[in-house]
């Protein structure tokens, strides 16, 4: 593996362990030509999972984009970027379950939003204003009455 310090492709395995709930396999790395040391991770190659857009394009799951918004709604809230991760793993172990390779944008976020809504009520709310593109003040007021009663929405 190409160290990403100084680009030689020599390195040695320091430590394996089981990741994500057993769905990857996180290495230690130590460089032999800098000794710099990193972290990688292997995953089991799946096929591509498709998610149709609202306007009914499709597009490749992206791991990254998930977690990236999901790091956003958390941003300047005290949640650890592991527990971000591990919900990220949630959603994702939900949509490999489901039939087919296909899943719409609107389960993915509602799966998120799910999931989201016990790990931070703030993050949850910024989430659910992108996800559901709350036009104007009344709708992040309606939803949060909804997040304080305890209440499920509506849409």
């Amino acid at each position: 593996m190409k160290c990403p310090f100084c680009g030689k492709k020599n390195d040695r395995v320091l430590e394996s362990r089981v990741a994500e709930e057993g769905l990857a396999v996180r290495r230690r790395r130590e460089c032999v030509g800098c000794k710099e040391r990193f972290t990688s991770y292997e995953r089991i190659e799946e096929k591509p999972l498709w998610v149709i857009k609202r306007d009914g394009r499709k597009e490749t799951y992206s791991r990254e984009k998930l977690l990236s918004g999901v790091v956003r709604a958390c941003h300047k809230r005290s949640v650890a970027l592991s527990a971000v991760e591990r919900l990220v793993s949630e959603v994702e172990k939900l949509l490999h379950k489901e039939k087919g390779r296909e899943v719409k944008s609107s389960k993915l976020g509602e799966l998120t939003l799910k999931k989201l809504r016990k790990l931070d009520s703030v993050a949850y709310v910024r989430f659910a204003s992108v996800y559901h593109q709350f036009k104007n003040p009344e709708e992040f007021f309606i939803e949060m009455k909804k997040l304080l009663s305890g209440g499920r929405r509506g849409r």
